[in-house]
């Protein structure tokens, strides 16, 4: 392998690395979502 793919092949894997970090850590720190999870919760009538 030459040096030029070297360089490629790590600067495209921090590169990813980098992205995929930044979305966990995004993830990881964002605020919780005030509306519910489930369509269940939004119906206005009781389930029989």
């Amino acid at each position: 392998m030459n040096s030029s793919a070297l360089v490629m092949m790590v600067a495209t894997q921090l590169i990813v690395t980098g992205f995929t970090g930044y979305f966990f850590y995004r993830v990881l720190t964002g605020k919780p979502s005030t509306e519910p999870d489930s369509f269940s919760e939004n119906d206005d009538e009781p389930r029989t």
